[in-house]
């Protein structure tokens, strides 16, 4: 979904939210302010987000608000407007002000939507490819920025599960959901307690754990391979560590195969490694056409 390239019927261009008129944001700031706190809330921002949470329907949605004034009439916002009545949730104007707050300062393009939170997946359900499906596994992610990218290239490139553990490991969050572009509302991410022991357990049914490493990484008695001289023909589950601090002991344990991203010239020292999320997006890459080649 793309900034306004949405077809809107004339119908709809007409809507101008009359139904809901500006004097009512008073009561609307009364009662958002418990609901957003509950347990049980939490306000989604940005067009594709709120767009996604309505039409997936993995969240429970109570409310839908727009900024007052001509950002409201945009196709992108009138699409989000009109999916909200087609399930019948109140569309409510506010100030950008107002908007600010709920949002807690994130870019919210003039929509938010309070519904419930949405969480990691810990029922193994989906089924996963025949031939060599890929899992990303990842370690200890703490940015929801990192995490959001990452999520929104695992979704473009075609993997086949997204895993993570649960400890030190941010939430799914509306930043999360703002930074993957709303990808969060469609992939289901699974939580882990124990990622050594589900690992171990894929290994005994045949899959190749993949763990990455940086070029001048020192792990002893194991070769580092180029990534793109790795070719996928199995089952395999891909391994990305944390910010700063890599993957695990514990973790690099399990690992059959380290790939490595090599630099493309030689790097002033202090700059030697990647952004995660961009490290992931490349591997993810040479990986899935490695296995369609």
């Amino acid at each position: 979904m793309r900034g306004d390239d949405f077809r809107v019927s004339p119908e709809l261009r007409k809507l101008c939210l009359e139904d809901f008129p500006a004097e009512r944001e008073r009561q609307v700031k009364q009662k958002l302010a418990p609901e957003a706190k509950s347990k049980d809330c939490e306000v989604v921002f940005g067009v594709a987000p709120c767009f996604l949470a309505l039409t997936q329907g993995r969240r429970r949605v109570r409310k839908l608000f727009v900024k007052d004034g001509e950002a409201s009439h945009r196709a992108s916002v009138l699409k989000v407007c009109e999916e909200a009545h087609l399930q019948g949730v109140r569309v409510h104007r506010v100030s950008r002000k107002e908007l600010d707050k709920m949002s807690n300062g994130g870019v919210h393009q003039g929509v938010c939507l309070l519904a419930s939170p949405l969480s990691y997946l810990t029922e193994d359900s989906a089924p996963s490819r025949k031939d060599a499906p890929l899992w990303l596994v990842l370690e200890r992610i703490h940015d929801p920025m990192n995490l959001g990218a990452i999520l929104r290239s695992a979704y473009f490139l075609g993997v086949d599960r997204v895993a993570s553990s649960l400890r030190y490991t941010c939430p799914l969050s509306p930043v999360v959901s703002k930074a993957s572009s709303g990808i969060m509302e469609v992939m289901g991410v699974y939580g882990y307690e124990n990622l050594a022991e589900m690992l171990k357990l894929k290994m005994e049914q045949g899959w190749q754990v993949v763990g990455t490493v940086g070029q001048e990484a020192e792990v002893s008695q194991m070769p580092i391979t180029k990534c793109s001289d790795f070719k996928m023909t199995k089952p395999t589950l891909l391994l990305m560590g944390g910010e700063g601090e890599g993957l695990s002991k514990e973790l690099l344990s399990t690992c059959q195969t380290l790939l490595t991203i090599p630099a493309g010239r030689e790097l002033v020292p202090g700059i030697e490694s990647l952004n995660v999320s961009v490290a992931t997006g490349i591997l993810l890459h040479s990986l899935l056409s490695s296995r369609s080649s």
